[in-house]
């Protein structure tokens, strides 16, 4: 028997690491899992528990979502085929184009050969493969159902990427014309108005109120434009590092579901990918509370992660999923009802992908009907500027040109 450090997750979510006896790295990770830790690392007691992370250098490629849903239909494709597990991995990591991928994989047949099992070996590699992917690839190979825990996961990582890719594309174009307003504002007061401000001071007549506001402002831009760049990026920074940190993640990501227009949209999505990903914990065979520390981490949400791991904590206590569900008000009273129907039947992974599918048409209608409202705000925004910048300018030549034709 030989030392092993771990660290590793328990069924109430806390991060938990100690030493455990095992023969092996497989052995060590088949009696965490028996007691419910969901190995994050595991290290002989001689080398370093940072080895993967160092072994793995710091510009590799990241490996994308994609990369995942195309690596599960692979293995469900093969699996299902009949092609050995070594063999089937083997031929992935030979042809996976991500660099990092590859060689993740090829750990991967490495440590199978060693016998070790494939939920354990991915454990290994927490950056790559997360917690809920590791945990339904474990339960399918205790149950012999790994084929099916691979479309299961093939299908909820493609919804996870589609759900993804239409939230950008809406949020795209109100993106792109605020920061082109705000490099039109700095154009205009750091090139444009200084030089109708000298022909204006040739002339020396008097200015109106916007346009002297207007001249005080390219002023302030011309001759502070360095610094206010640099508090712009000191400002960034400075956010980055504080939503860093656990309260404010916990505080950002509460604000993002007050924005306007968007903070709905947001919500739903949260629900809909904590409903497709605790139906497949269900469907897979996690237990009930294990399932959900996993959702809580699987939602990418602080926020929402607390209140799933608040569910997790009452459910503990004896009350049932209906009532910390209806506690919790996340859901609309048509979602509990379901839920509630999904308890009494015995269905609630079934109820769980019709609440998920439910949510993810109104994401869907939302998201198509939101550039259709944000647009008009964003036109009146700048045609709010372009008037206040145009008036600033012409009020004055208007008024010379006046006075000129009154002179003649």
């Amino acid at each position: 028997m030989a030392d092993f450090s771990y660290r590793g997750r328990g069924a109430d979510g806390k991060l938990v690491s100690g030493m455990v006896d095992a023969s092996t790295e497989s052995g060590a990770a088949e009696v965490l899992l028996r007691r419910g830790v969901t190995p994050i690392e595991i290290a002989s007691a001689k080398r370093s528990a940072a080895t993967e992370s160092q072994s793995l250098e710091l510009f590799k490629p990241k490996v994308r979502t994609e990369d995942l849903i195309v690596f599960t239909r692979q293995m469900y494709a093969l699996t299902k085929a009949g092609i050995p597990m070594l063999r089937a991995m083997e031929g992935l990591a030979e042809n996976t184009t991500n660099k990092r991928l590859s060689e993740v994989l090829f750990d991967l047949v490495d440590q199978l050969e060693k016998g070790r099992q494939l939920s354990a070996a991915m454990a290994m590699h927490p950056k790559v493969f997360p917690r809920l992917l590791v945990a339904v690839i474990h339960v399918g190979e205790n149950t012999g159902q790994l084929e099916e825990s691979f479309e299961q996961l093939s299908a909820y990582l493609g919804k996870e990427e589609e759900t993804r890719k239409q939230v950008k594309e809406a949020t795209r174009y109100p993106t792109f014309i605020s920061i082109t307003l705000v490099i039109a504002v700095f154009i205009l007061n750091i090139f444009v108005i200084p030089t109708f401000a000298s022909m204006f001071a040739r002339f020396g007549v008097e200015l109106p109120l916007a346009t002297r506001i207007l001249i005080g402002t390219s002023d302030f831009f011309v001759a502070y434009w360095p610094a206010m760049i640099l508090g712009i990026g000191v400002a960034w920074f400075g956010v980055v590092k504080y939503i860093g940190t656990a309260t404010g993640k916990l505080k950002w990501d509460h604000f993002k579901l007050r924005i306007p227009l968007i903070g709905s949209i947001i919500m739903r999505s949260l629900l809909s990918r904590f409903s497709r990903s605790f139906s497949v914990m269900l469907r897979a065979g996690v237990p009930l509370t294990q399932g959900l520390s996993l959702v809580a981490d699987a939602v990418d949400n602080s926020w929402m992660g607390r209140k799933i791991n608040d569910m997790r904590r009452n459910i503990e206590r004896g009350e049932s999923l209906t009532r910390v569900t209806k506690s919790s008000l996340l859901f609309t009273p048509l979602v509990l009802q379901m839920i509630a129907v999904g308890e009494e039947t015995g269905r609630v992974d079934e109820m769980l992908t019709e609440v998920a599918d439910y949510y993810e048409r109104e994401v869907d209608y939302d998201l198509k009907s939101l550039t259709a409202k944000i647009e008009p705000i964003m036109l009146a925004i700048v045609a709010v500027v372009v008037a206040v910048m145009a008036l600033g300018i012409f009020m004055p030549m208007w008024d010379m040109m006046s006075a000129y034709q009154g002179g003649s």
